[in-house]
């Protein structure tokens, strides 16, 4: 059966936090909701799935019943089987972890552009585009021209601005995520730094590709999903690729049907870095 699946976050004080996880997961697991909702002191990150329109929405409207969360803004997409095993509602210190707590994006964050602006922005021969997220995600697509920091892990990105970026060089900085999450803690971090002209995609790549028609794209591959569906394409509609079992990468179809990995014992990865594999 189809699957919505609806994807938000919000940054927003909420020093209640853990005292909402209950009553939220109780709520879930009654519309028989599955997915993933992060809450923290800074806000609330999640995405859920469920089989009707109507099934999400009642979860929203509770969410949206509290008035910090009243303008919640979520995107949807579709999914051909149910992408989330089971409901999780987990506590943490930071709804995506850049592992900075005085970076606040509730305090400033950087300048937002819409999907249709975006193209005429990372056009622009003076703007630096930079893709925030991990270098895993970057290798199955990102948009033509960006710069790779080719991190593991969000927690490197403060490393590789501090090394390779200088506010009096690189004077106007683009930054793009998945669904815009880590652009908020990342244009904020980098103002902290003194960047003047700090942008970001709003809604995320998520956005984008629902929204900016593929004829006039500047985006070149596919985009990695956190959930079973592992990557989607124009449009969202679910990519091409799977997850190897034994190191967690995404691999396209084309690499699996080729003779040494027809098997799918191995990918690329697993067998170019075997110390480095589950």
């Amino acid at each position: 059966m189809t699957q919505v699946v609806a994807a938000f976050y919000k940054f927003v004080s909420l020093p209640d936090f853990a005292e909402k996880r209950h009553s939220l997961l109780s709520h879930c697991q009654a519309q028989g909701v599955r997915g993933t909702i992060l809450l923290a002191a800074e806000g609330i990150n999640g995405t859920i799935a469920a089989s009707s329109h109507d099934t999400i929405d009642f979860v929203l409207s509770f969410l949206r019943s509290d008035p910090r969360l009243a303008d919640l803004e979520h995107k949807e997409s579709y999914a051909e089987l149910p992408p989330f095993d089971r409901m999780k509602v987990r506590l943490k210190s930071e709804i995506v972890t850049l592992g900075l707590l005085e970076i606040n994006p509730n305090q400033q964050v950087g300048t937002y552009v819409s999907p249709k602006d975006w193209n005429a922005l990372i056009s622009t021969p003076e703007v630096t585009v930079l893709d925030t997220r991990n270098d895993y995600e970057v290798s199955i697509g990102t948009f033509k021209g960006a710069r790779n920091p080719k991190t593991a892990s969000f927690r490197q990105f403060p490393n590789y601005v501090c090394n390779q970026l200088d506010p009096s060089k690189h004077k106007k900085i683009a930054l793009f995520c998945t669904g815009g999450i880590r652009c908020e803690k990342a244009s904020s971090f980098m103002l902290n730094q003194g960047f003047q002209e700090v942008y970001h995609l709003k809604g995320g790549i998520l956005k984008y590709l629902a929204e900016v028609p593929a004829t006039e794209s500047l985006w070149q591959g596919e985009c990695f999903v956190f959930d079973q569906r592992v990557a989607v394409s124009h449009g969202l509609a679910i990519g091409t690729y799977t997850i190897c079992q034994n190191c967690g990468r995404p691999i396209s179809e084309a690499v699996w049907t080729s003779p040494q990995h027809q098997e799918r014992l191995a990918c690329p990865y697993c067998l170019r870095y075997p110390c480095c594999t589950k």
